[in-house]
């Protein structure tokens, strides 16, 4: 299993930790989500992870990555 950790920006309150979760869970081969809201990060547990696609995923979704 792989995993991917990323900082993203946008995350105040627990339902975009939910937005987060149930938009990345579409992908079949995402097994795990796990968004800290405090820090934005969001750890992504699965099989074959493409960071594009899913960092893509993320900024349609309002949840750009924080590349600072």
């Amino acid at each position: 299993m792989d995993t991917l950790n990323l900082q993203v920006l946008n995350v105040k309150c627990d339902g975009c930790v939910s937005n987060i979760k149930s938009g990345l869970e579409t992908f079949e081969n995402i097994e795990l989500v796990v968004v800290e809201k405090e820090n934005g990060k969001v750890t992504i547990q699965g099989t074959n992870l493409d960071q594009l696609i899913i960092t893509k995923k993320l900024q349609d979704l309002g949840y750009p990555e924080n590349t600072h």
